[in-house]
């Protein structure tokens, strides 16, 4: 996963002088057994340890989905208990949330690309702008909150994006997809890779953009994204890998709706002047040095510098549009971290051992700006008096230290026993100003002032977690594991200017637990089941609830605050099997998969300081998610159908049914389907695909600022069809 190589040690006993034989390592350069599109994570993996932690592992060579639009129900269909935002048509912003967590902007998850972190600031500003094409990756991998110990300290867990590398026996190879479907979509997908200098130096790079008119009126985007990446072995023990990204795209957004809006029609829009604006770099610069078959180290240098602007009018959706000066914000974000981790294995009571160990340093910069745009229609990201934004100004700092060890201990042939340790400092600052607007019963501004204030928090600390498995045979596993979590204040929680959330000046970092116990298994690709339970304990939960606004106005707002600990339990279970081969065994030529994706999340407020909220849902945790689906392949044609089902879940800690700005209420039940067709030719493949196949009229979420604020609609059936050619 982070080394350029999927390098596997092979280890085994020898009685004989009570000493163990190391095999040499050997490369995988391919695995040609496919996996329907899901595998895990071996217990060693690159320069991680996933040994007794609920791993998933998507491989997009084998998945028949639409990748064109990163069409993320359908790439993580696969997955228990992920609930999915849909904001877009093209998957620009991917938001996932696991276990009854938010999936705003995947903010929960340590998101990362090639193992090193893409978010706008890890732990001050933990949001993804930007998703990478899923045309462009060899595959997703997912570690749920056992993985805080290796890579960071959220409940969510850890989930990167793998990138795909250059072909190793061949110089040059070329890949171009175009891609065109409902309401004026377009895309292009075009890549070359290659091996050379007797495969020394491998490559990859791919230029991608996206445009479409949108669904709704008021909702064009056009986004880029460009890639590069070389490997170079230097020789038999030194090899390094440098990547850079870029992606800029360039949105209108429609607003959200309100309840009585969405059943009216809820494809109108009622913003014409809400623009997003991001521009995403990124780059990483890795050394790995083996210093003999047991031992080898990885030092990986990453940077990011971004800015992301917003403009519109923020008012919710029942208010209207009078042309007024627009609010504008603008987020810079400059960043600089390493991560450098030594795996090696060692002997100990005549077993083999594996121990990883790492440190990581970080810095992360940003700059928040807020205040009045002008009043015209078009994308204008200028404030109108610059020297002095209206509404606040602020720079963020964050550092960052940790240092961090885990160890396989194998007790057996049988047992493991997996313990870690991670110990945490971080220093949070905030320095600037934010205006405050004080008015009358009549709604006159009484008093206009600048408050200008720095905050700073230090905190370090040290947590630990333990896993255990046991393997029943050959294929069959169960395992266990339990990890202290923790997540950091984050930026928005400490200072942001929105008439539709307020934020308590008081609010504090949160702290847990999480663990789970499965049983798992995968026999020879006919029959792949993991089923598992878990508990996500938090403590001073961060949450929103409901509170009405001074006279005159009365107007709803999400106050978002401490507001109780919470218990998420729950049971995820995912089971995939080929029919043909049950009934005709190995005489069948074709396969006929199906599988049940369900999650079950019982997500409750507890202790709460408000009794109002005591046994409450907790908000974004939907109690049941489903996912069924039906895959065809025979020979070069390949089908699948998908269908997916979320229950009904509320949008705050109140659990509040309805209000009249749309901003908060319940985000009602929904059931939609997909279907994805392929047939390969040669040197070419033709890709056809429906989404939302049944038409429904649904939405995923409803947003307090952008895209909305209001209800946010899903899109409405729409058709894709992608020709390609490679070389």
């Amino acid at each position: 996963m982070f080394a350029q190589s999927d390098s596997l040690h092979l280890q085994k006993d020898s009685l004989r002088n009570n000493k163990m034989n190391y095999l040499q390592e050997f490369i995988v350069t391919e695995i040609k057994r496919e996996t329907n599109g899901i595998g895990r994570l071996n217990s060693i993996s690159g320069f991680g340890i996933f040994e007794a932690k609920k791993s998933e592992r998507i491989v997009l060579k084998d998945l028949q989905a639409n990748l064109a639009t990163n069409n993320a129900r359908q790439i993580f269909g696969k997955v228990p208990g992920i609930n999915i935002w849909e904001s877009d048509q093209a998957g620009l912003q991917l938001g996932v949330g696991g276990r009854g967590l938010s999936p705003n902007r995947t903010s929960n998850f340590n998101t990362r690309q090639n193992g090193y972190d893409i978010s706008a600031d890890a732990l001050g500003y933990p949001e993804s702008y930007y998703t990478p094409p899923v045309e462009a990756l060899e595959e997703i991998e997912l570690v749920r909150g056992a993985s805080a110990l290796q890579f960071g300290t959220q409940f969510g867990g850890m989930l990167n994006f793998v990138m795909k590398k250059g072909i190793v026996n061949k110089p040059f190879s070329l890949v171009s997809k175009q891609t065109a479907g409902s309401f004026g979509f377009f895309g292009t997908f075009n890549s070359i890779g290659g091996t050379l200098f007797k495969k020394k130096l491998n490559y990859y790079s791919f230029y991608n953009r996206k445009q479409s008119n949108g669904w709704r009126p008021n909702s064009a985007f056009t986004v880029q994204t460009y890639y590069a990446a070389v490997s170079y072995q230097i020789n038999a023990k030194l090899s390094i890998h440098a990547d850079y990204t870029h992606m800029n795209y360039l949105a209108q957004q429609p607003g959200g709706l309100t309840d009585a809006q969405f059943l009216s029609n809820p494809q109108q829009s009622l913003r014409g002047r809400n623009w997003f604006k991001v521009s995403w770099n990124l780059a990483s610069l890795e050394a790995i040095y083996k210093f003999n078959d047991k031992v080898k180290l990885s030092s990986k240098t990453f940077g990011l510098s971004s800015q992301r602007l917003s403009i519109g009018n923020l008012s919710s959706p029942n208010v209207a549009d009078l042309g007024f000066n627009r609010t504008l914000i603008d987020g810079r974000f400059l960043n600089l971290g390493n991560e450098t981790r030594l795996l090696a294995h060692y002997q100990l009571f005549q077993k083999p051992q594996t121990v990883l160990t790492g440190t990581r340093i970080y810095v992360g910069s940003t700059r928040s700006i807020q205040g009045d745009g002008n009043n015209s229609s078009g994308p204008d990201f200028k404030l109108i008096i610059p020297a002095k934004p209206e509404n606040s100004d602020y720079l963020f700092t964050n550092i960052n230290a940790a240092w961090f060890a885990e160890n396989i201990f194998r007790i057996n042939a049988r047992w493991s026993l997996t313990p870690g340790i991670r110990a945490e400092y971080i220093n949070t600052s905030s320095t600037g100003f934010y205006r405050t607007i004080s008015k009358d019963f009549a709604g006159n501004i009484i008093a206009d002032t600048s408050v200008y204030d720095y905050q700073k928090s230090v905190r370090s600390f040290v947590f630990a977690g333990i896993g255990l498995s046991y393997k029943i045979n050959t294929w069959l596993e169960t395992y266990a594991n339990f990890t202290q979590n923790y997540r950091a204040v984050n930026f928005n929680d400490l200072r942001i200017v929105n008439p539709n959330v307020k934020v308590d000046a008081n609010i504090k970092d949160e702290h847990g637990f999480s663990s789970d116990w499965g049983l798992r298994g995968d026999y020879n690709g006919i029959l792949n089941f993991d089923m598992s339970v878990f508990l996500l304990s938090y403590q001073d939960r961060i949450g929103q609830i409901i509170r009405a606004d001074v006279p005159p106005l009365f107007q709803d707002y999400r106050f978002r605050t401490n507001i109780a600990n919470s218990r998420n339990t729950g049971v995820e279970c995912f089971l995939e099997t080929d029919i043909w081969y049950l009934i005709k065994g190995k005489k069948a030529k074709s396969k006929l998969n199906i599988f049940f994706n369900l999650a079950y999340v019982n997500a409750i407020y507890i202790n709460a300081k408000d009794k109002s909220l005591e046994g409450n849902q907790v908000e974004m945790a939907a109690p049941f998610m489903g996912r069924v689906g039906l895959s065809y392949k025979y020979k070069r044609f390949a089908s699948t159908f998908q269908m997916n089902k979320v229950a009904a879940h509320f949008t705050d800690a109140t659990n509040a049914e309805k209000v009249s700005g749309g901003v908060n209420g319940i985000i009602p039940a929904y059931t939609v389907a997909d279907v994805s067709l392929s047939y390969k030719f040669k040197r070419y493949s033709f890709e056809f695909s429906c989404n939302n196949l049944g038409n429904q009229y649904y939405f995923t979420r409803r947003a307090d600022a952008y895209p909305g604020p209001g209800i946010i609609p899903s899109d409405a059936r729409s058709f894709y069809l992608t020709l390609g050619f490679s070389l």
